[in-house]
């Protein structure tokens, strides 16, 4: 990685290469997916949106959109990775399991959803990336948060990324109402 400035390396710190290390394990991803979003939605709910914890090692929002087969608000902690052009790109790793997440699905039916971003509620539209558009978006996910590399060697299943757009107000309705 580079710093924004400089163009020069920047070091990991020491704890974040141990997460980095330890999200890359098989266990972490037989136990993260029970515990991780639990946890992000009871603390986030508790601090009305100003609180996410998964966020202390990587940025997060609390995506909001409508079920594939239900259309009822369904609501998913998420890492992100912040994009200088005032979006945001979402990885469908799942910790490297097997089958894409079902907020993958959810997307893909009905693009138009909302996240909660640093204690604020925005509109958004997904946009499920390909070609050579998702390979740089993969690029950047990987130097972003290098256990990718690890996920997607698990799975033979090509790994889904979304770049989240931000849209008008009442354009679309993630509630489904």
């Amino acid at each position: 990685m580079t710093g924004k400035r400089t163009g020069k390396p920047t070091r990991t710190p020491r704890g974040v290469r141990l997460v980095q290390k330890v999200s890359s394990t098989r266990a972490f991803a037989k136990v993260a997916p029970h515990v991780v979003p639990a946890l992000d939605r009871a603390v986030h709910r508790l601090t009305r949106g100003r609180v996410l914890p998964s966020a202390r090692m990587l940025p997060g929002v609390v995506l909001t959109a409508r079920g594939a087969k239900s259309g009822l608000a369904r609501r998913t902690p998420l890492a992100c990775m912040p994009e200088d052009a005032g979006t945001w790109l979402l990885v469908g790793s799942n910790f490297g399991r097997p089958g894409h997440p079902a907020w993958t699905g959810n997307l893909l039916a009905h693009p138009d959803a909302e996240i909660s971003w640093k204690g604020r509620d925005l509109p958004v539209r997904a946009r499920l990336l390909a070609g050579e558009e998702r390979a740089v978006a993969w690029r950047a996910a990987l130097a972003f948060w290098p256990p990718y590399a690890a996920y997607q060697a698990r799975v033979e299943r090509e790994i889904r990324l979304f770049r989240l757009e931000r849209r008008e107000a009442g354009h679309g309705n993630a509630g489904g109402g």
